[in-house]
């Protein structure tokens, strides 16, 4: 089967829908509203959506993986944002290397676990 697709977008829930917009602001995401309560959050050709909808079980075991160039020029910047002190509930996780590659972890006010990943060549 060709799929010839142009974009795949996850659908991200949020406990505080204005808190969680404004975190993914200030990580660098690019908002534009679609309604109330719905938004998708863009990264150059990347996006996902965010809804006002949380269903605990969901959230606590949704994680979503971005693939950045270099992970290490990404942690430097994301320490400097200060989120976990802007943010309640917010962690953020230092780099680790494994076998594939290198990545740390952002866990956003809702309780989504964010991986930003670099793969080994």
């Amino acid at each position: 089967m060709e799929h010839n697709a142009k974009s795949i977008r996850s659908f991200i829930g949020a406990k505080n829908f204005e808190i969680s917009s404004r975190f993914y602001r200030d990580l660098g995401f690019e908002e534009n509203v679609l309604g109330t309560g719905f938004s998708v959050f863009k990264s150059g050709n990347h996006a996902f959506y965010l809804q006002d909808a949380y269903v605990k079980d969901w959230i606590d075991n949704t994680m979503v993986f971005m693939e950045v160039e270099d992970v290490h020029k990404f942690w430097e910047q994301l320490v400097e944002l200060n989120l976990s002190e802007k943010y309640d509930d917010v962690r953020v996780e230092p780099i680790r290397t494994l076998d594939w590659g290198s990545e740390c972890f952002v866990v956003d006010p809702s309780g989504v676990l964010w991986h930003f990943g670099t793969f080994n060549n």
